[in-house]
């Protein structure tokens, strides 16, 4: 089985999406993919535990794509055998009434993951410029003062926009928080197949949403808009990386070991030590315990 380096994936300079796979081989079965991620993510979550206990590092997982591309089904599988306590998922949908009442980052900011846990958050704070930016009506619903049409949108707007966004990643980031963001990138007639199989297979059925193919319509327009997002926001300190999602097996793994292998560089990530203490008295403590 080929090794998926997470280089390989990483988004370090400007990028034409087009250019971008949606799948890759890494030479192995569904099963030997299978078998692979549940190695890597065993390591995940024993790294995990210990970053609970460490307690200085955070970690974000953005997850963003089109409809259909494996999202949920990635969270359920990269974190199975994480302890419950150390991983919360968010997922973002359209905007609640009180959430519009704060600036569009105010929502995601309050479920940033705390210290030793990480936060999967499916659909991002990157929804405010990608389906906004498809659909620029959405942002009067933000009752902005300096919005009073669509016109008033425009590209300086944008302009602004991404500026705040890699405001805000930077102060995460440079606040403890390590920050992981995922493009699913799914080809347009995976979706196609996708959505088809929601149709056809009654327990799949109640995934699908006549929305979806309206959005799929305008897939040329979130592919710009995914791409002008990517090139804008992919920093040194919060990387964007491809994931090619044609196939979720694949995905899964490619996602699990990216994290892996970062997260395990952090040399200090480690396991508080006892103090001077409690180490001289341990057997006087299991003494006791066994003395009971």
């Amino acid at each position: 089985m080929k090794n998926s380096n997470s280089n390989d994936h990483k988004i370090t300079s400007k990028i034409k999406l087009s250019d971008l796979p949606s799948q890759v081989d890494l030479g192995a079965d569904k099963d030997t993919t299978e078998e692979e991620l549940k190695r890597v993510r065993r390591k995940l979550g024993d790294l995990q535990d210990t970053m609970y206990a460490h307690g200085k590092y955070s970690v974000l997982v953005c997850l963003q794509g089109m409809d259909t591309s494996g999202k949920d089904s990635l969270i359920r599988e990269v974190f199975k055998d994480f302890n419950a306590r150390g991983v919360e998922v968010m997922s973002f949908k359209v905007p609640t009434e009180l959430e519009l009442k704060h600036d569009y980052l105010w929502r995601h900011y309050i479920k940033l993951p705390a210290r030793g846990k990480f936060g999967v958050h499916n659909r991002t704070h990157y929804e405010n410029v990608l389906v906004t930016r498809v659909h620029p009506e959405y942002i009067l619903g933000e009752k902005l003062p300096f919005i009073h049409s669509v016109d008033d949108v425009n590209e300086s707007f944008w302009d602004k926009r991404f500026e705040q966004i890699n405001n805000f990643e930077k102060h995460l980031t440079d606040n403890g928080t390590l920050v992981f963001k995922f493009f699913m990138n799914l080809s347009k007639d995976e979706q196609r197949n996708r959505l088809l199989r929601r149709l056809e297979k009654k327990e799949k059925n109640w995934k699908f949403s006549a929305g979806d193919l309206k959005e799929r319509k305008l897939w040329d327009q979130y592919m710009d808009c995914y791409e002008d997002a990517i090139n804008r926001t992919s920093t040194e300190n919060a990387p964007w990386y491809n994931i090619p999602a044609d196939d979720k097996h694949t995905a899964r793994l490619i996602v699990a070991q990216i994290l892996y292998d970062t997260l395990k560089e952090y040399k200090d990530i480690k396991e508080p030590e006892l103090d001077d203490k409690t180490k001289a008295n341990l057997h006087l403590y299991k003494e006791q315990l066994n003395n009971e």
